[in-house]
């Protein structure tokens, strides 16, 4: 096997199959992190072992909503040992992370209500391993108020495609310097800081996939969250699931 000079990793990705790994290996993307939401981490740990092989490692992520629905904080956890349930307070998952030792990046932050702002980050950056200063889906200055954060508080950065559409896959990418040759190694890159350049794809038809991105939001917010709520039964990531076994009723925001 031949030891690559850099390691691309597609940081946030929310769908995974075969046509996704096929995408991701022919934009030249050596590892992706595997994060969908509303999943318990035993299911996407599966799904992770199933689609990696020797040229795509796939990492098991959680992207955990903490808060309630009106006032929540996404936080993306990568080197898991155990599950952490959504709709926990940002004090109760953070505990659970740090205990874990898992490698903790902030998505899409200062964006919409669903992100952690510039002085939440200010107030908790020694306990923030990496913010996202470039996601495929958000618009040019979005982007660059994400860019000027990490800037201003000395922090690292990630970039993604936040693929929740295939074809999105591989847009966006965090290149570490270094052959980095499986999961634990690029969660423990993430950890150390290890020096990394923020990349990603140009022209229009980049602009155009993240455009579809930022408009599947609309179908996520309207007919998918109703179903989620309404019409599939209790949620498998809520605290109150007997997964959980009661662990986090006492971090829960909800009864």
């Amino acid at each position: 096997m031949v030891s690559r000079s850099r390691t691309r990793v597609d940081a946030h990705v929310k769908v995974l199959d075969d046509r996704v790994v096929a995408r991701a290996k022919e934009r030249g993307i050596d590892a992706i992190v595997y994060a969908p939401h509303f999943t318990r981490l035993p299911t996407i740990r599966e799904r992770a072992a199933r689609f990696s092989d020797d040229e795509l490692t796939v990492i098991p992520g959680r992207e955990v909503f903490t808060g309630n629905w009106g006032n929540r904080r996404h936080l993306l956890a990568i080197g898991l040992s155990d599950p952490v349930p959504d709709y926990v307070t940002f004090e109760g998952a953070m505990a659970e992370f740090e205990r874990q030792d898992a490698a903790v990046l902030v998505p899409h932050p200062s964006f919409a209500t669903i992100s952690l702002t510039r002085p939440e980050l200010a107030a908790h950056d020694s306990r923030v391993d990496a913010i996202e200063t470039y996601n495929t889906k958000l618009l040019s200055n979005q982007n660059g108020r994400a860019r000027d954060i990490a800037d201003d508080l000395d922090l690292r950065g990630f970039g993604s495609s936040y693929a929740h559409l295939r074809p999105t896959v591989g847009e966006a990418w965090t290149a570490f310097e270094g052959d980095l040759p499986d999961a634990e190694a690029i969660v423990e890159a993430f950890r150390e800081g290890r020096p990394r350049t923020v990349v990603h794809r140009g022209g229009l038809g980049h602009r155009l996939r993240g455009l579809v991105e930022f408009g599947h939001l609309a179908y996520e917010n309207t007919w998918a969250k109703a179903d989620r709520l309404f019409l599939s039964g209790e949620e498998p990531t809520l605290p109150s699931n007997v997964a959980y076994e009661g662990r986090f009723d006492d971090v829960a925001v909800y009864e």
